[in-house]
């Protein structure tokens, strides 16, 4: 498939998500779903704070991050954290960027490793390349580690395939960032690991947990528009490894969440091959910043209640179901899009394909070129 078929088919997905919005059921008073789908507010407080944390991860490359955890950004606002290090692999598709901090007290007892997402327009149409490759979870050759053989079967992936370009960003990033969070675990043994990427940071922030995880760190992973990273046998490798099942109760150790407007998530697409994986947690409003009743805890892999249901037409079928009030809010939200599409210009849509994403709980862009994108002129 040609590079602008896959850049078109990435548009038809963020359509679809946009108009997904029209669709999304509340209670009649707006509240969050009655069924125990709703989140805790410790859980929107942890999600909110580590939203901040990483888009902290953006200035690495562009304005820096400094000792001892200094920044544009947010970092004033987490005094007393210290900064490990930080790593740049390179602009293109396999690069890779981030930090590694000490959440010390009163803050929770964490080593935090934060991914930076995609960078520019170019770097997020090539992150979409969906070339697959096999998946093995042990390290790279020559590196000898009893934990990891090949005759442990609870370490074997069958099957399993990732997305090249993810795979390599954790290939080439790994020889920084694994060193540096077992020193740091060896020195604050009751830390816990805690990792959070955003966009193509959350499928490296995957890999890594997966390998975390295998060495038995018991990593705890948050991504916001973590992208589908590679196929149903991985998706499963995944779900085992974090013990995600099938109920509404979110898991503490992996939490990926997804926004309505936000099509990256369904990419790279089903018929490609791949597969998303359970743990999603949802936002459901359109504008920023949401409250703690527009997210939704989801069940399994796709919850066609979730972001998953703006890739089937079977979201159509709740629109004559529902009762008069149900469909009340369902106009009152289509008129807000609405309202808001044709305030914005056809071109900033289109950039909001690739990076509204970011912006998960309020639109920040402190560490993007140029400022935030919401100010700038076409």
């Amino acid at each position: 498939m040609k590079l602008n078929n896959r850049v078109f088919l990435v548009a038809v997905a963020g359509l679809l998500a946009t108009l997904g919005q029209a669709l999304v059921i509340t209670d009649g008073d707006g509240a969050s779903p009655s069924d125990g789908r709703g989140v805790s507010a410790e859980l929107f407080s942890d999600l909110e704070e580590l939203a901040r944390l990483v888009d902290i991860s953006y200035c690495v490359g562009s304005t820096g991050v400094y000792n001892p955890f200094k920044c544009l950004s947010h970092c004033d606002e987490f005094e007393g954290f210290k900064l490990v290090t930080t790593w740049n692999t390179g602009p293109l598709l396999s690069d890779s960027c981030g930090y590694i901090a000490l959440s010390h007290p009163p803050y929770a007892k964490r080593i935090i490793v934060a991914f930076r997402g995609t960078y520019s327009l170019a770097n997020t149409i090539v992150d979409l390349s969906t070339v697959p490759q096999e998946y093995v979870p042990y390290p790279a050759d020559g590196d000898d580690d009893e934990i990891f053989t090949a005759s442990d079967n609870t370490k074997k992936c069958d099957n399993c395939t990732v997305h090249s370009g993810f795979w390599s960003s954790w290939k080439n990033s790994r020889s920084t960032i694994l060193p540096a969070i077992l020193l740091a675990k060896q020195e604050n043994p009751d830390y816990q690991v805690v990792l959070v990427g955003h966009s193509l940071g959350g499928a490296v922030a995957a890999l890594a947990g997966l390998e975390l995880s295998l060495r038995g760190l018991d990593p705890q992973v948050t991504t916001f528009g973590e992208p589908k990273v590679g196929n149903g046998e991985f998706a499963e490798f995944i779900n085992a490894a974090f013990r995600l099942d099938l109920s509404t109760t979110s898991s503490d150790r992996y939490r990926r969440v997804t926004h309505v407007n936000d099509p990256v998530p369904l990419l790279p697409l089903k018929e490609w091959g791949y597969a998303s994986h359970a743990g999603e947690i949802y936002i459901s409003k359109l504008s920023l910043p949401p409250s703690i009743t527009d997210l939704e805890v989801c069940e399994g892999n796709e919850d066609e209640r979730c972001l998953a249901g703006v890739e089937t037409a079977d979201s159509l079928e709740h629109m004559t179901t529902q009762t008069s009030s149900a469909m009340i809010q369902i106009q009152q939200n289509a008129n807000e899009m609405q309202m808001q599409l044709s305030l914005i210009p056809a071109k900033y849509r289109l950039w909001e394909l690739f990076f509204s994403h970011r912006d998960y709980f309020w639109r920040i862009g402190l560490c993007v070129p140029g400022g935030d994108p919401g100010s700038w002129r076409w």
